[in-house]
């Protein structure tokens, strides 16, 4: 029988997939294929919106290792995108290079704490946001109405746990606490 949490996991797994995809287009077929990009991001963003609840609502609680390590998976979709538009001629691989050295630093100062693993996304994300609003505003904006969406969707969670969350988690990072 399946389970909610195995639903959950097997999201988690193809955003991971998805993460590859779009790594490989950016290298095998360029800037042409960024409105694709865009709409393969939108959907593993859904997947990220969703595993969390779904996993949540398993009758059947337990840890598996994939649940456990969703923000890798997070942050790996996000390498992706960055090789991605390194392929594309989006980003160049001294600033990737410089932007990786800052982040490795820092991880290995405080550790992948989860407020530093969000925020790592956060530049690659606001960038890709941008060349797409920029080189292909139409599926740009679908960006920004999938934002927008998802905010009013997760409202009252976003605000009163999402965000405090983030802030006290680097709020934590002076003191050694872990906010996960």
């Amino acid at each position: 029988m399946i389970v909610a949490k195995q639903v959950a996991d097997f999201i988690t797994i193809v955003r991971g997939v998805l993460g590859i995809y779009i790594a490989w287009l950016g290298i095998s077929a360029g800037e042409e294929t960024l409105s694709l990009a865009v709409w393969l991001m939108i959907i593993a963003w859904s997947g990220d919106a969703l595993d969390g609840p779904i996993a949540r609502r398993s009758r059947v609680s337990y840890h598996t290792w994939i649940g456990d390590h969703d923000l890798h998976f997070d942050i790996f979709v996000s390498g992706g995108l960055l090789v991605y538009m390194i392929g594309t001629g989006y980003l160049t691989i001294p600033v990737i290079g410089v932007y990786l050295l800052i982040w490795l630093l820092i991880f290995w100062r405080w550790g992948l704490e989860r407020s530093l693993g969000m925020l790592v996304q956060a530049p690659i994300y606001a960038w890709f946001i941008w060349v797409a609003m920029h080189d292909a505003p139409a599926a740009g904006w679908w960006i920004i109405a999938w934002i927008a969406v998802m905010i009013v969707i997760t409202w009252p969670r976003f605000p009163q746990e999402v965000v405090p969350g983030f802030l006290n988690g680097m709020r934590g990072l002076g003191d050694g606490e872990d906010d996960q």
